[in-house]
């Protein structure tokens, strides 16, 4: 069975401390790629619920979502939309699809499902989120960034691969006509978003050290002719002699802090404890 958008929602999730993240450029431009590039006026603060060792439950973090998308709307009205958020968390295995995503993508019959499945507000076809995976949800306020839908989609893709190049050396590219991040013939971080008011929410996904055979039941955001993969096993092929080889855990939170770290910078804003 699909779950699917409702109006009717409550957050369940608490605020648990964060890092503090700094920019460390001089200047306020900010250039994503040789053609692409933005200004920031004033750097922002950004609260982050940092779950990123924890498994959350899909159902919840979709709540707390809706729920600051809803709040930060009315702030807008007041013009007292000050603070940014972003939510890293680990989901339980689950399937989600975008609104306008096909079921002819799921590669199993739906009344028996191996997880849960939702259909969701972002855009995008079906992919899979579970253990091992970074998941990043970013709601921030687009007027204080650029209000442009594509440029916002390429910065999330530039965030991942700043973060593979910096903390793992892994040379990570985007496909064109695509949405996401590649290594070769290798998809390593799905993308998709949905924005109300110009206020984001849905995000990104990296695959660290996840369990790929989940991705076998579905066509992994309706893409036939591409694999996923992940950090784990880029590594594993690179490091099979080392001695000093890196286990899951050190390698979710070498992806954690990267990931975090470029965010910041890349949007110039600083993170905070709530």
């Amino acid at each position: 069975m699909i779950v699917l958008p409702n109006s009717g929602f409550c957050a369940t999730l608490t605020r648990p401390p964060i890092h503090s993240c700094k920019k460390n450029r001089s200047t306020d431009s900010v250039t994503i790629s040789r053609s692409t590039s933005f200004k920031i006026e004033a750097k922002r603060r950004c609260e982050c619920y940092d779950m990123h060792k924890e498994l959350v439950p899909y159902a919840d973090a979709w709540s707390l979502q809706k729920s600051i998308v809803e709040e930060r709307k009315t702030l807008v009205q007041r013009n007292e939309d000050f603070v940014d958020s972003l939510i890293v968390l680990q989901h339980h295995p689950v399937y989600t699809l975008g609104a306008a995503g096909s079921e002819e993508y799921l590669r199993f019959d739906q009344k028996n499902a191996p997880f849960d499945v939702y259909r969701t507000e972002r855009g995008g076809e079906v992919t899979y989120h579970g253990p091992g995976q970074i998941v990043m949800y970013p709601i921030i306020n687009l007027r204080y960034q650029k209000m442009d839908l594509h440029w916002y989609l390429r910065a999330l893709e530039e965030v991942i691969i700043r973060a593979l190049s910096s903390s793992f050396s892994i040379k990570a590219s985007r496909v064109e006509g695509l949405t996401g991040v590649w290594v070769g013939d290798q998809k390593l971080a799905a993308i998709g978003i949905k924005v109300s008011q110009w206020i984001t929410f849905h995000g990104l996904a990296l695959n660290v050290s996840t369990d790929l055979a989940a991705f076998q039941r579905i066509v992994p955001c309706g893409i036939q002719d591409h694999r996923v993969g992940s950090i784990k096993e880029l590594q594993s092929g690179v490091s099979s002699n080392s001695c000093n080889k890196i286990d899951d855990s050190q390698l979710m939170d070498i992806a954690y802090k990267s990931l975090l770290n470029e965010f910041c910078e890349l949007f110039q804003v600083d993170l905070y404890y709530k």
